[in-house]
C-alpha cells in the first residue's frame, strides 16, 4: 500500500492532515507509507463532530447501534487478508498473528455487540422503586499502543458505540495505518461524527486528556505514559480506563514435564516478538528441573526462524520501533554481565530491528531485566526452592497484570494461582483472552476494566431514579 493515499476520519469526511510523517516497516527500518498529521484546529474539529454528533447516537436505539457494530466487524472481516498484510508492514509481526490479530478484533466487535446493559432495579416496595440506569458517558476518547493496534482499538470502540458514546481514537504514531483503513472502512457504515481518528507524533496527547469536551480517555502503554495521562485528566475529573505494563511471572511446579511445560512457557514469552503486556516475562522454575528447563528453552529460540513477519515460515519478526529495540539491548547486554546468555543475545546484522529469542540464566532477582518490563523476545529464567518463598518473589513487583502457574495437580496450581497478585492469572494455559471475560491491571499495571460486561460498564454513568408517589412525599 505504499502509493495509498491514508487519510483521517473527521466528522464523516475522510481528511488529510496539515502535513505527513513516514511510517516505518521495522523488518527494514525504512519507510514505507506516509501517514496524515492533525494539528490542534484537526483535534477540536474531531472533538466538536463527536460531541455534535453523541445525542443523536445516544438517542438511537440499541439495537440498530449493535447491528452498525456488527456490520463493521463484518466489514473487516470481508478484509482480513488486506488489514493483516498492512499490519505485518507496520508492526513487523508474522502474517499468520496479523491475521489472528484481525480475526480477535472481529470476535470483539461481535461479542460487544450481543451485550446489553438493562436497568437494575434496586428497590421495589411500599411504593418506593429506585431504578438503576446506565448511560453513555458522551465523547470518549482512545489511545492505542503500537503492539496490538487493532485489536486494541476495538476493545474500547466495541462497548463505547453499544453504550452510546462518540469516539476520537488516536493510533500509535509508529502504527497508525490499520487504524486510518479502518476508518475508510467505517466511513461507509457510521453515521458522521460518531468515530473520529486523528493522527500525531505524540504531540496532542495532553490536549486530548485535558480536552473539557472529552468525558472519558481508555488508554493502553506503558505505566509512565499512564501515569501522564492520568494526571491530566485529572483537571476535568475524567473517566479513565488504564490497561498498562505487566512484568508477569510464570511459576511452574515440581510435578510437571519440564521439556513440555518449556515449550508452552517459550510460546507465552515470544509470541509477537515478546511485544504484549501479557507476556511471560519472567519464568520461575523449580532448581530440580532448572537445568532441563533452561536448556529447552534455548533449543526452542535456536530453532525460531528470526525474519520479515511477511515471509512465509517466519516465527518472530522485528521489534516495532528503533526506540524498543534499543532498549531490550540494552537489558541484554546488561544482564550479559550478571548472568548467562543460553540463546540469542545479537542483534541480526542486517537493516531492521531483529533481535533473535533470548534465555537468560542464573540472574538474581534485582537484576533490570527481572525487575523492569522488557518488552521484547527475551526470557530471564530464575531458579526457586520454596513455594512460598517464589510466591513472594513474584509479588514482589510494582506491576500486576497477568501471570501463569504450571501444574499436573490442578488443585495445587489453582491454590498457587490465587495467591497471585495480579488482575488475571491462567492456570496451565496462557493468553485466554475472551472479549466476554473482564481483564484488569492490579498495583501499578491499570486501573478499570476491559472487555467483559465489566468492560462495557466502564463507558457508562449510573444514574439512579428513586421515585414515589406525590402523596407520599
Amino acid at each position: 500500500m505504499m502509493d495509498h493515499d491514508f487519510r483521517m476520519l473527521i466528522d464523516g469526511e475522510l481528511t488529510p492532515g496539515v502535513s505527513q510523517f513516514d511510517v516505518v516497516n521495522p523488518a527494514t527500518g525504512k519507510a514505507f507509507a506516509q501517514c496524515p498529521k492533525a494539528d490542534e484546529a484537526l483535534l477540536e474539529r474531531a472533538v466538536a463532530a463527536a460531541k455534535r454528533a453523541q445525542p443523536g447516537w445516544a438517542a438511537t436505539p440499541v439495537e440498530t447501534r449493535a447491528a452498525l457494530v456488527n456490520q463493521l466487524a463484518d466489514a473487516l472481516e470481508a478484509r482480513i487478508g488486506e488489514f493483516a498484510s498492512l499490519l505485518t508492514s507496520e508492526q513487523g509481526k508474522p502474517l499468520d498473528q496479523a491475521g489472528y490479530e484481525i480475526m480477535g478484533s472481529v470476535f470483539t466487535l461481535r461479542a460487544f455487540a450481543a451485550m446489553r446493559v438493562e436497568p437494575k432495579v434496586l428497590k421495589d416496595e411500599g411504593g418506593n422503586r429506585v431504578v438503576e440506569h446506565r448511560t453513555p458517558l458522551g465523547v470518549v476518547a482512545s489511545i492505542t499502543p503500537w503492539n496490538f493496534p487493532v485489536i486494541l482499538l476495538m476493545n474500547k470502540l466495541g462497548p463505547a458505540l453499544v453504550t452510546g458514546n462518540c469516539m476520537v481514537a488516536k493510533p500509535a504514531p509508529t502504527t497508525p495505518l490499520t487504524t486510518l483503513l479502518f476508518g475508510e472502512m467505517a466511513q461507509a457504515i457510521l453515521p458522521p461524527g460518531v468515530l473520529n481518528i486523528v493522527c500525531d507524533q505524540n504531540e496532542l496527547g495532553a490536549l486530548i486528556t485535558g480536552h473539557p469536551d472529552i468525558a472519558k480517555v481508555a488508554f493502553t502503554g506503558s505505566t509512565a505514559t499512564g501515569k501522564k495521562v492520568m494526571a491530566s485528566s485529572a483537571g476535568t475529573v475524567k473517566r479513565v480506563t488504564l490497561e498498562l505494563g505487566g512484568n508477569d511471572a510464570a511459576i511452574v511446579l515440581d510435578d510437571v514435564d519440564a521439556r513440555q511445560v518449556a515449550q508452552k512457557v517459550y510460546q507465552g514469552a515470544m509470541t509477537n516478538a515478546g511485544q504484549i503486556c501479557i507476556a511471560i516475562k519472567r519464568a520461575y522454575v523449580p532448581a530440580p528441573m532448572y537445568d532441563e528447563f533452561c536448556d529447552e528453552l534455548a533449543k526452542l529460540a535456536k530453532a525460531a526462524i528470526v525474519d520479515d513477519g511477511s515471509k512465509q515460515g517466519t516465527t518472530i519478526g522485528p521489534i516495532q520501533n528503533q526506540m524498543q529495540f534499543d532498549k531490550v539491548k540494552a537489558l541484554i547486554d546488561d544482564a550479559r554481565t550478571r548472568g548467562t546468555v543460553l540463546a540469542g543475545g545479537d542483534a541480526l546484522d542486517r537493516p531492521g530491528y531483529f533481535m533473535p529469542p533470548t534465555i537468560v540464566r542464573d540472574l538474581d532477582d534485582d537484576a533490570p531485566l527481572v525487575r523492569e518490563e522488557q518488552f521484547g523476545p527475551v526470557l530471564p529464567v530464575l531458579k526457586y526452592d520454596d513455594i512460598d518463598d517464589v510466591i513472594a518473589r513474584a509479588n514482589g513487583s510494582d506491576y500486576g497484570l497477568g501471570g501463569t502457574v504450571w501444574g499436573k495437580d490442578l488443585a495445587r496450581a489453582t491454590d498457587v494461582a490465587m495467591r497471585i497478585d495480579s488482575g488475571t492469572v491462567w492456570v496451565n494455559q496462557h493468553m485466554a483472552i475472551d472479549a466476554n471475560i473482564p481483564f484488569r491491571g492490579v498495583k501499578q499495571s491499570g486501573l478499570g476494566a476491559e472487555l467483559g460486561e465489566a468492560g462495557l460498564l466502564e463507558y457508562t454513568q449510573a444514574h439512579i431514579v428513586n421515585a414515589i408517589a406525590l402523596e407520599d412525599a
